[in-house]
């Protein structure tokens, strides 16, 4: 018997309508992927962010948003297309048990993935070339930049779309025939019913569980150097998401199972009903929960951190630059300081500026080793010694003198220490096999020697004069057998405007002699360099917080509305062996509101033990305001509870319907 026309076809988008409830959230979410990947694309190559000052870094940024928003849109469509197929594979299995065969399946599954894959990609690329704009705008909105005028379609960035999700819903339908395919018509019919049996309490996956989670946590909370926590935070980060997954899968099982064990509290009506109900709905959804409570922690960090960055803008400035032009010299001999000084203060002169808060040391730097009191060089480092890596400065008493209301004065093997990570705890201090008594510890130093970042430690160390200085540096020639760094850093601060001050760092640049010595910074240039990079970190921040939260909402949704069809089983059986509609009704109310906000408070957890990880991070970009970073993070979380609160009686309203029905 021959097939009608378009007999496939028709099927598949009356099956469509007639699971709109499923589908609709999907073409959604399906539709926004497509349009938000196309403006992320139409962002990152847009003609007029070449023109900036620090495009460079920008581009970078955008181009990592672009990955980061096509692996998401891969795993979230696979996750979604997953779901859809499990909650059809009855209706399929019907079709199989009336005679059609699973190739016929695979057609209509073929043209149900080509009618979705269409409406997805036309109404993205539709949605993301309107709105692509608004997304450019926005950019250059933060970045304080010129706002370009007219509207640009990119044909690249359009092919590109279109190639990638073809080609993911091609993959996405071979996936689901697969899944068809391997199942016996029995098993389709049964699929929803799979699950009903009570789980198993898997208590060695349980403990890994808290060792994982307790180890990533262990590491966040311990690690006290920023670039450890650097290389530390994706190994910490890897141990909590398994944690997270096995705790919420086989931990939670485990617990309620524990719970059982006592007799004087699990035989009681109330807590009998909420830990029985409990033990199928974590196994059902423990998975899911699982990806809110990962996708949550995502959307919080990431807004959070980018948030503080923006926000914290001119404290990174102060951080990076303590005085508003700083001069480098790699020399500190006599006349080549003495011509940078004069140079410096006939340009000052030339624009009628006097410098303020000014600051100017002789440096011997290198790099060092610290165990304890000793200060090692690279040679001198015995392999299996325990120690850190430091930056070490040597200056001359005089340089200090100059900049403290107070002078102090010093015997030939004593010194001063200032130490940017708290104060020095030792007495004396050995370096070169000389051993210097610690008259002072500082706890700060004027200047902060040029730089108040805490990326690297650094030690900075006042001797009695030049001589000392003169002596050291010829030791470490002799057992290094190179030179070690000489530098003369001169700071101030102007009382102008920043065009005006701008102009002095571009004399400053053109006048001073030995350029190639010479390195002039500027804390007003360097600023939109610096608002280009956290600026762009801001933009993707609250580009990808947005995709992360579409993520946690339609999780959230297919979670509600898998569990209202499980529940309106268990709505009918507490029925049938006597418990009255209310107590029904409460009894499983309470269960579902404590599942639910289960991945939020996880979520909560998770931030607090990952604070002191990420103010270290943070560390690495200047910001070193830790309240700013607290603030921005419980606003972001509050403010990110109540936007759950309100997905939870969107989405219960469409529970109740189906397990009431």
């Amino acid at each position: 018997m021959s097939v009608p026309k378009f007999f496939y076809p028709k099927l598949a988008l009356s099956s469509i309508k007639r699971h709109l409830q499923l589908y609709g959230p999907y073409l959604c979410a399906s539709t926004t992927m497509v349009s938000m990947f196309y403006m992320i694309l139409f962002v990152a190559e847009n003609s007029g962010l070449s023109k900036m000052r620090g495009s460079d870094v920008l581009g970078q940024l955008l181009r990592f948003g672009v990955v980061v928003v096509g692996l998401f849109a891969v795993i979230f469509l696979f996750y979604t297309n997953s779901f859809l197929v499990r909650r059809r594979k009855r209706e399929l299995g019907l079709y199989n048990a009336f005679g059609m065969e699973k190739r016929h399946i695979a057609r209509i599954l073929g043209w149900e993935t080509f009618f979705i894959a269409l409406f997805s990609i036309a109404a993205g690329l539709g949605s993301g070339i309107l709105f692509s704009k608004l997304m450019l705008l926005l950019l250059f909105r933060i970045l304080e930049a010129p706002i370009p005028f007219g509207f640009e379609v990119r044909l690249e960035a359009v092919l590109i779309t279109v190639k990638l999700f073809s080609a993911l819903y091609l993959v996405l339908f071979a996936f689901s025939v697969w899944q068809v395919r391997s199942a016996q018509a029995v098993e389709l019919l049964k699929a929803e019913a799979l699950g009903e049996r009570e789980p198993k309490a898997r208590w060695l996956l349980a403990l890994l569980g808290c060792v994982t989670l307790g180890a990533g946590y262990y590491i966040a909370v311990v690690v006290a150097d920023p670039l450890v926590a650097l290389f530390s935070f994706f190994v910490a980060v890897i141990l909590v998401i398994i944690g997270t997954y096995l705790l919420f899968t086989t931990g939670s099982i485990a617990l309620l199972k524990l719970l059982r064990r006592s007799k004087p509290l699990y035989y009681r009506p109330k807590p009998f009903i909420a830990i029985s109900g409990m033990l199928h709905r974590m196994k059902q959804n423990g998975v899911g929960l699982a990806n809110i409570c990962i996708l949550s922690t995502m959307v919080l960090v990431t807004i959070s951190t980018t948030v503080s960055l923006y926000v914290g803008l001119e404290d990174v400035l102060r951080t990076r630059y303590s005085r508003e032009i700083v001069i480098r010299l790699d020399s500190y001999e006599p006349e080549a300081v003495a011509a940078v000084q004069a140079g410096t203060e006939a340009v000052l002169s030339r624009h009628g500026l006097e410098a303020a808060e000014k600051a100017e040391y002789r440096f011997l730097s290198l790099t060092a080793f610290r165990s304890g009191e000793r200060l090692l060089t690279e040679k001198e480092v015995e392999p299996g010694l325990t120690g850190v890596r430091t930056s070490l400065h040597f200056t001359p008493l005089e340089d200090y003198n100059r900049m403290v209301q107070e002078p102090v004065s010093l015997q030939e093997n004593e010194v001063l220490v200032y130490s940017n990570r708290g104060i020095y705890e030792h007495s004396t201090l050995e370096f070169l096999g000389r051993s210097f008594a610690v008259k002072e510890k500082l706890a700060s130093l004027p200047g902060d020697g040029f730089s108040r970042t805490q990326t690297f430690a650094s030690y900075y160390v006042v001797v009695r004069d030049m001589q000392v200085l003169e002596e050291l540096r010829r030791n470490l020639t002799e057992t290094e057998g190179r030179s070690a760094q000489t530098s003369y850093i001169r700071g101030f601060d102007l009382d102008t405007s920043a065009e005006e001050a701008a102009a002095v760092y571009r004399d400053l640049q053109e006048s001073l002699p030995r350029k190639d010595l010479i390195w002039v910074e500027s804390r007003d240039e360097a600023r939109q360099e610096f608002l280009a990079m956290y600026g762009g970190l801001f933009f993707l921040g609250l580009f990808l917080g947005t995709l992360f939260l579409l993520g946690t909402v339609l999780i959230i949704y297919y979670k509600q509305i898998t569990e209202g069809y499980e529940d309106r089983r268990r709505f009918s059986i507490m029925q049938q062996v006597g418990m009255a509609g209310s107590e029904v009704r409460s009894a499983i109310r309470g269960q579902v509101l404590s599942v639910f906000f289960l991945p939020l408070a996880a979520a909560g957890v998770h931030i607090i033990f990952a604070f002191p990880m990420i103010t270290k991070l943070l560390i690495l970009f200047n910001l070193t305001n830790t309240a700013l970073f607290a603030a921005c993070t419980a606003v972001t979380f509050a403010v990110f509870a109540v936007f759950y609160a309100c997905v939870y009686l969107a989405t219960t309203k469409a529970y109740y319907r189906i397990a009431a029905a």
